[in-house]
């Protein structure tokens, strides 16, 4: 990798501990060598796949989704950028297949901004990395306070962005020029940026930890569906009291995830959030009734009556028998909620609080956040485990070797492993 390329001049570059000064951040509004055309076409995709692939070093990439106005998390642009072969702006809508451009970014580093968040839309349409730098991660595994891309280049490379459409609906047709000129932004500094938080995670000797998470991202699958998502639905918790209510918050919620799906809309911009729970909690026994509340007066929730009504009606009708039960059933492998412990099993309660503690100090020590440290749910799975098993008499080794072993079959990184498996071995033996 070659020494960063400073496009706007800067006494030096910011570091964690230095971050560049704000009076000497310039405002950056343009892409260097202007926009580029939108590639909006097979023949445009093509062209545009053959300089990529006649580029050097890495590839900055990005996506821009439509959350907030489309049912899914589909990628309605692909920002895409390499040295020696510029910037392009890829509409995988009109474009075609994507086959020649996934076999030109077939090999070469990506570079992406949280990477989690747009892998699995590139995947959706056939791009998958073979190795990814992060830069979010980088900036969080160096104990960075703001991780979001305008305030990590503005702190690092000195340069403040236009960040005015994150939240746009990307599926918008034709896109506007100002839009563009954001999405392009957001890849123009990415190779810069890389160079110099790999040379920080360096000189912190936490390259190796970084180059492991990286890994985990790419290589992470799909998200294991959640059991019953209609309990989560916002201002639900426990205002929606009884089975018979719960039955109609499932019915509804279902309904509404069904026809989102058909219209390819967010599904709260079809019925918001607050009528789904006022209706659960109503129970309403007739049409009338159910209209009468006054999240269901609108225009908006008045467009699909007939679907909203019978889905309370499939509710009411259930026999007790098929009512969902008042605490969700736990998913294969899921624990039930911490604050339950306490009371149920206060062995593993107690030493929850322990790794917990132990988490947060040694992250605050070496500068890690505690949920990158070590997962929240590998912290609960080892205290559950050893709390089990001294709850029923017996006496489990709690040694760094033996607390490293734990780590390993709860998937943690060898980093993570290595800095958390001494430190917690020392907690727990304190504890018990």
């Amino acid at each position: 990798m070659g020494p960063v390329r400073r496009a706007v001049p800067v006494s030096r570059f910011g570091t964690t501990e230095e971050p560049v000064p704000a009076d000497e951040v310039v405002r950056y509004s343009r892409p260097a060598d202007g926009l580029p055309p939108l590639t909006d076409s097979p023949a445009a995709l093509a062209q545009a796949a053959s300089e990529i692939a006649a580029g050097t070093g890495p590839i900055a990439v990005d996506a821009e989704r439509a959350s907030g106005f489309r049912y899914g998390q589909d990628a309605y642009l692909i920002q895409l950028r390499r040295a020696s072969a510029g910037t392009f702006l890829v509409d995988p809508v009109s474009a075609g297949p994507l086959d020649a451009l996934a076999a030109a970014l077939d090999g070469p580093e990506w570079i992406l901004h949280a990477a989690d968040q747009d892998l699995p839309c590139l995947a959706d349409v056939g791009l998958a990395p073979r190795e990814v730098f992060d830069t979010e991660l980088a900036a969080r595994l160096l104990g960075r306070e703001h991780v979001g891309l305008g305030a990590v280049i503005e702190e690092t490379l000195g340069l403040r962005l236009a960040k005015d459409h994150a939240a746009a609906d990307w599926s918008t047709r034709p896109l506007p020029d100002s839009w563009l000129v954001y999405a392009a932004l957001d890849v123009e500094f990415l190779a810069e940026l890389r160079d110099a938080l790999s040379a920080e995670l360096t000189d912190a000797g936490k390259l190796e930890w970084a180059l492991q998470e990286f890994e985990a991202v790419r290589t992470r699958g799909p998200r294991r569906a959640k059991v019953d998502p209609w309990r989560k639905t916002p201002r639900a918790g426990t205002a929606v009291r009884s089975q018979r209510s719960l039955a109609v918050l499932r019915e509804l919620w279902t309904a509404r995830e069904d026809l989102a799906a058909e219209l390819d809309r967010t599904p709260s911009k079809i019925l918001p959030h607050r009528a789904v729970v006022a209706a659960a909690i109503a129970c309403p026994t007739s049409r009338r009734k159910l209209f009468a509340l006054k999240d269901f007066s609108s225009r908006q929730a008045r467009q699909h009556s007939e679907v909203w009504w019978r889905a309370v009606e499939r509710a009411l009708s259930l026999p007790d028998d098929e009512l969902p039960p008042l605490r969700a059933p736990l998913a294969p492998g899921e624990l039930p909620q911490p604050r339950s412990w306490a009371r149920r099993h206060p062995e593993a309660a107690q030493l929850l609080d322990v790794v917990r503690a132990c988490v947060r100090a040694h992250g605050e020590g070496i500068r890690v956040p505690q949920e990158l440290l070590l997962a929240p749910e590998s912290q609960r799975h080892l205290a559950w485990d050893l709390g089990h098993e001294i709850a029923r008499g017996r006496r489990p080794a709690i040694d760094a070797e033996a607390v490293a072993a734990r780590l390993e079959d709860l998937d943690a990184r060898p980093w993570q492993v290595e800095q958390c498996a001494a430190p917690l071995a020392r907690a727990l033996r304190r504890a018990v």
